[in-house]
């Protein structure tokens, strides 16, 4: 799986990349034909202390998956955007084996 983190607007220092790369790679025991991964970590412009976005875009073959999620520290939106495409994979492979 390729793995690209883009960091909008700022610069993210090693560990959050490193950080993110562990827990998106983590998605290939759920579903190993995972082609690209793109991510993108954003600082939303708002008063609000939730204002770290991560989103993220699976490749995988016949469609793609993505999360966007909006935390206040950019470590909870990765967890949260992750899970969320966990559930997806879920039932991706469930409507693959029913078909």
């Amino acid at each position: 799986m390729n793995i690209r983190i883009n960091a909008v607007r700022f610069d993210a220092d090693k560990k959050l990349e490193r950080f993110v790369e562990r827990k998106v790679r983590k998605l290939a025991r759920y579903f190993d034909e995972i082609i690209n991964a793109e991510i993108f970590l954003k600082v939303e412009n708002s008063q609000e202390l939730e204002n770290k976005v991560v989103e993220i875009r699976l490749d995988i073959p016949g469609t793609d998956l993505f999360a966007r999620k909006q935390c206040k520290t950019f470590e909870e939106s990765t967890d949260n955007a992750v899970d969320a495409l966990k559930q997806q994979i879920v039932k991706r492979k469930e409507k693959i084996r029913g078909l």
